[in-house]
């Protein structure tokens, strides 16, 4: 008589954390899984009872044998690499998290590969334990209320600003974003900082097309207003394109006003026609 594959899998049963589960078609498969500390971990699913059974005795390995860090990871493991942090991470702190995050002496590490990894305050543990961090080159960015937001917003950082002109890693570890190694050179749209002399200039441009320079003037905030009177310059002369102004705190409304009127522009933007 032939065998129904309930029967079959049947016997797989006495595997340690091994379970049979079936798919819609009927196709058997295998989860793996285990509790530690009284919390039930999953490990994944497998296509044959002993690959399922590997995963639960590394799994176990790993709990149990602190000598297990992410940095020992090997591509042959039968867990995927942010399985093992988080088993690693839950082992040495207590704290199991979806994301593989590991926590160190006043901070926390975010493993993107055994080669790469983040660091980050402890104050954005919450956070970041709740947001997978995502990778495009250098661009680092999570899924928020279903956009794409880049994680250097958090420190008062413009998404399109750029490392060097607009912000730096104070000790050039530019996976490094605690709060005390990030410092903003501008934090103003258009405005970047040049330093001569042992002075500082303020260039201002703005794109229509290309890159147009607006000025160039002594201090970010009289060049911030200038960014914004070419705004206003633009529109009136018929460019649709939407601007983003800067907004200038803690200045009054006739200061404001009394350095937009004596601020001088460029010609090519008084005459720029669209």
């Amino acid at each position: 008589m032939e065998k129904s594959p309930m029967s079959d899998t049947a016997k797989q049963q006495h595997r340690e954390g091994v379970f049979p589960a079936f798919r819609k078609s009927g196709e058997p498969y295998f989860r793996a899984s285990l509790t530690y500390r009284r919390k039930h971990i999953s490990l994944g699913s497998f296509l044959t009872p002993e690959e399922a059974h590997a995963a639960y005795l590394e799994g176990r390995r790993i709990l149990e044998d602190a000598s297990c860090t992410p940095e020992t990871y090997i591509e042959e493991s039968m867990l995927p690499f942010e399985k093992w942090v988080c088993l690693a991470n839950f082992r040495d702190n207590s704290l199991y998290f979806g994301n593989p995050i590991y926590i160190g002496k006043r901070m926390f590490y975010y493993y993107l590969s055994p080669s790469r990894v983040l660091k980050f305050d402890p104050d954005d543990l919450f956070y970041y334990s709740s947001h997978k961090i995502m990778c495009r080159g250098n661009h680092y960015f999570v899924a928020d209320y279903g956009l794409q937001v880049s994680i250097v917003s958090r420190y008062g950082i413009k998404p399109y600003a750029r490392e060097g002109r607009d912000y730096r890693f104070i000790n050039g570890d530019s996976d490094d974003f605690r709060r005390e190694n990030l410092e903003i050179l501008n934090i103003y749209h258009g405005v970047s900082s040049d330093q001569k002399n042992g002075q500082h200039n303020y260039t201002v441009r703005i794109h229509i097309r290309g890159n147009y320079i607006v000025g160039r003037y002594d201090d970010e905030i009289t060049a911030a207003i200038a960014y914004n009177k070419a705004i206003d310059v633009l529109h009136k002369n018929g460019v649709e394109k939407k601007f983003l102004p800067n907004y200038i705190e803690n200045l009054s409304p006739s200061k404001y006003a009394e350095i937009y009127s004596s601020l001088q522009i460029s010609r090519k933007i008084l005459d720029y026609r669209q």
